[in-house]
């Protein structure tokens, strides 16, 4: 266990699971919960569970993660000098139905066996959790890890999910998709050439989604691929090839 990584457990059906004294989900109808540790998390977490019999509490400790400094000059500005009402109406909106999105809880544990890659084939570019130099200005930390292929290359949901956001046309996203995997682990497409998948539908594992772009910001065709639970930022990546508890 790290910063921006997980533990997926397994305990009594429908238990309640604490983290650091805060409920933070149930465990599924097979017993299976989820736990997100977020990109600066600190080096321990309190774990107890409220099931049959009585409550077990368990600390885990939470290795430290390096991250890189990445340097970016002529990435497309949405806008110059001051946005428009118009322009920030749009914004706003689309902050709302992201946020919307990130907080949904599905009642599902497609969680439960970890992910598959979304690409077949894929250079990394730019590596989780790294923090940006935009044209000499830092900025916050990429939460996401962006991953080169060529444009129009079949973008594939790495674990059964219900789409929660399909829209091919956002500001800074352009073609994005998000699904949740089940309770509230969320992940996100971004910069899609086309979407192929309507909110509300739900996905089985390997399942095309879209294909990757270089739509909203983007300097070139890739995919950035963006994980979240419960408001705390994971790297993906580290889900990929792991399979779940028993």
């Amino acid at each position: 266990m790290q910063q921006s990584g997980f533990a997926i457990g397994r305990t009594a059906p429908r238990a309640k699971v604490y983290l650091d004294q805060q409920m933070v989900t149930r465990a599924s109808d097979d017993g299976f919960f989820y736990l997100g540790f977020d990109r600066d998390a600190g080096p321990r977490a309190l774990v107890r569970i409220d099931g049959r019999g009585p409550d077990v509490s368990r600390t885990l400790q939470i290795d430290p993660a390096e991250y890189d400094v990445q340097r970016i000059k002529g990435l497309r500005r949405v806008y110059q000098g001051q946005a428009s009402p118009e322009l920030e109406a749009r914004i706003a909106d689309e902050s709302r139905r992201k946020a919307a999105a990130f907080a949904s809880v599905a009642e599902r544990d497609d969680f439960r066996g970890g992910f598959s890659a979304p690409l077949r084939d894929f250079r990394v570019t730019a590596r989780f959790g790294g923090q940006r130099i935009i044209d000499g200005r830092p900025r916050p930390p990429h939460y996401g890890i962006d991953l080169a292929a060529p444009r129009g290359t079949p973008v594939n949901a790495p674990a059964g999910g219900l789409v929660v956001l399909a829209d091919p046309g956002m500001l800074f996203e352009g073609g994005l998709v998000m699904v949740d995997h089940g309770q509230g682990l969320v992940s996100a497409y971004l910069h899609l050439s086309s979407v192929d998948v309507s909110a509300g539908q739900s996905l089985a594992r390997g399942q095309r989604i879209g294909a990757v772009g270089a739509t909203g910001r983007a300097t070139g065709p890739h995919l950035c691929w963006r994980l979240k639970w419960r408001g705390r930022n994971m790297n993906p990546l580290l889900m990929v090839g792991l399979p779940g508890p028993a």
